[in-house]
């Protein structure tokens, strides 16, 4: 209950904006919770107690004593780290960090930017303030059984059996969970009632559990039924706006590239000047959104028109992503030369067997860099990476397909270049970390156009996820999920072109092969937005919810309270139907991979 108080004056900017009854809620729903996870941290004491009313020489006291001074030390730590997590997450700590285990300098980068003394001092404050109370009232050594020990410990027993009660929420059938906290249409309000190390636990305990669909909202013929209709087009043709014949193809993944940075997307204005250049050159789709709210997701729904898992991600199961298509096999199925250029490490979030997976001829990662190029966290800056492309690609054997993907503007946003804009918080490091890319990217752009593959080469410009920032986006709206997408470059034929359709990254691969005359078949839950369609959508999750957009609006649903968070006027019970029916869809999909 501390901690939860701890956890809203953290996050004074969002409690301030509830009501007194939803603050209060958060205590009262969470209770639950709280003592669920209180039950579960008691069990071995009270063995050790009813061990010792048995046994008068066993040092239960001391045993439990170092027991309570552990738990108190890892779960303040976390709860610190919590805190600021939920800052750049919008959930709270779960199993997700368990996914970057085996690259811990790049998860801590993530936090990079966060309060460490702040946080430091939260951690020992809470700790240490429960140690002098746990040694003042509630030390074992304090309490003393008399004669009747026996008895004792018959009542000790029936105590321990009753634990059970707290631990699973009751004597109802189902089993406690995270719902029974969530009771407020306020996303915030609700991820403050949770217990944060009852959520991680049970997390944690089911992380890499995939056997069973929790997504089951309607019968599995109607699902499929339903999703299927929405890959139906109204016609085969599609406009043609690249040149003829083997264009070379490369793809510039830009790192946590919002909609709000980009002006011709109604975004803030001088932040990008290149991109948007770059769009009145070629052709830019204005209604686009990413998949998921991670990088790894956000890849793979770029390079294998793959749905996003709203609380995992396919490419932590190698036996599951390998499965998958991806553009560079397509690609060097028809003699393309494929190639990879990132700055940072590949084996962060298990990226590098994905990428091993899909064929590429040539990786570069941060270990092909100088160590001088690199920032304090990732890896070579941006510029060195594009530096780095432009030379590789002099000698690269055309027809080639080459993914660059950035990564200076990642927490914690540092550039190597004098900052554009007055630097004051998180959200003007990014700003300019935005504004140094594109300048990079400007200066690649400009390089390349002399070189000789230039003009028999279409650019695919898209960004991995968007951003809360700068408006610090609750996690479930959709102007978090705006990004760019625009294909550029000498092999367009069309210049200036706007194209509104709306779409998702997983849209990318249809498209993008359909106007090379290439298939897309093994594509199959992506859609050429070139091509007349009766449905147009663009589908995206975030921790445990989706959001499902069509020209009639949005609607964004939480899984865990089975509740409508936003849903615009004109959007219908069939537009939340076929949500749902996606997901489902979708998730049963990635069970049987």
């Amino acid at each position: 209950m501390v901690s939860r108080a701890v956890f809203l004056l953290y996050h004074s900017d969002n409690a301030s904006q509830q009501t007194i009854t939803d603050l209060a809620g958060t205590f009262l729903y969470g209770a639950k919770l709280d003592l669920s996870f209180a039950a579960y941290l008691s069990a071995i004491p009270f063995l050790l107690v009813f061990v010792r009313l048995l046994w008068k020489r066993f040092p239960a006291a001391g045993i439990i004593r170092w027991y309570t001074f552990a738990l108190l030390g890892i779960i303040s730590v976390l709860l610190a780290a919590d805190l600021e997590l939920y800052a750049h997450w919008g959930f709270r700590l779960d199993a997700t960090p368990l996914q970057y285990l085996n690259t811990p300098a790049e998860m801590a980068a993530s936090a990079g930017s966060a309060p460490l003394l702040l946080l430091t001092f939260v951690a020992l404050a809470l700790a240490g303030i429960f140690i002098v109370v746990y040694r003042l009232f509630f030390d074992l050594a304090k309490y003393k059984t008399g004669g009747v020990r026996w008895p004792v410990a018959v009542v000790s027993f029936v105590m321990i059996a009753l634990l059970v009660l707290p631990m699973r929420g009751g004597v109802q059938q189902i089993p406690i969970n995270q719902s029974i906290a969530y009771f407020s249409d306020k996303p915030f309000v609700n991820h403050a009632s949770l217990n944060m190390p009852w959520n991680m636990l049970h997390s944690v305990l089911k992380y890499g559990e995939s056997s069973v669909n929790p997504y089951l909202y309607l019968p599995a013929d109607s699902a499929e039924t339903k999703v299927q209709r929405l890959y139906t087009a109204v016609s085969d043709s599609s406009r043609q706006l690249v040149k003829s014949g083997k264009p070379n193809v490369l793809f510039i993944i830009m790192e946590s590239y919002s909609a709000k940075m980009v002006e011709h997307l109604g975004g803030e204005k001088g932040i990008t000047p290149n991109l948007d250049k770059l769009a009145r050159e070629g052709v830019t789709f204005t209604n686009f959104y990413a998949s998921g709210d991670r990088s790894q997701k956000g890849l793979v729904s770029i390079l294998s028109g793959y749905p996003v898992q709203p609380a995992t991600s396919i490419v932590k199961i190698p036996k599951k992503s390998e499965k998958l298509p991806q553009l560079s096999l397509s690609f060097e199925q028809h003699g393309y030369k494929t190639s990879f250029f990132y700055g940072g490490e590949l084996e962060f979030a298990n990226l590098k067997s994905y990428f091993v997976n899909g064929g590429y001829d040539k990786l570069i990662d941060k270990y092909d860099f100088p160590e001088e190029s690199y920032n304090s966290k990732w890896g070579a800056h941006d510029h060195v990476l594009f530096e780095r492309v432009l030379k590789d690609l002099k000698s690269e054997k055309e027809p080639f397909f080459s993914t660059v993907y950035t990564l200076s503007s990642h927490e914690p946003f540092e550039i190597p270049t004098k900052p554009q804009f007055p630097v004051t918080d998180d959200v003007s490091k990014y700003r300019n970390s935005v504004y140094y890319t594109d300048w990079a990217l400007g200066n690649f752009i400009k390089a390349a156009k002399k070189e000789n593959w230039w003009q028999n080469t279409l650019v695919v410009l898209i960004a991995d996820h968007g951003h809360p920032y700068p408006n610090k986006d609750p996690n479930h709206v959709p102007s978090k999920f705006h990004i760019p997408f625009i294909l550029t470059g000498g092999a367009v034929t069309q210049q200036g072109l706007t194209i509104d359709a709306i779409g998702s990254q997983t849209d990318i691969a249809a498209t993008l092969l359909s106007q090379l005359n290439l298939p897309f078949e093994q594509y199959n839950w992506s859609r050429n937005l070139l091509a007349p369609t009766a449905n147009p959508f663009a589908f995206y999750v975030f921790q445990d919810g989706f959001g499902y957009l069509t020209p009639a609006g949005e609607v964004t649903f939480d899984n865990t309270s089975q509740k409508v968070i936003t849903q615009d006027k004109a959007v219908t019970n069939d537009q939340l139907e076929m949500g749902k029916a996606y997901l489902q869809h979708s998730f049963k999909d990635f069970l049987e991979k």
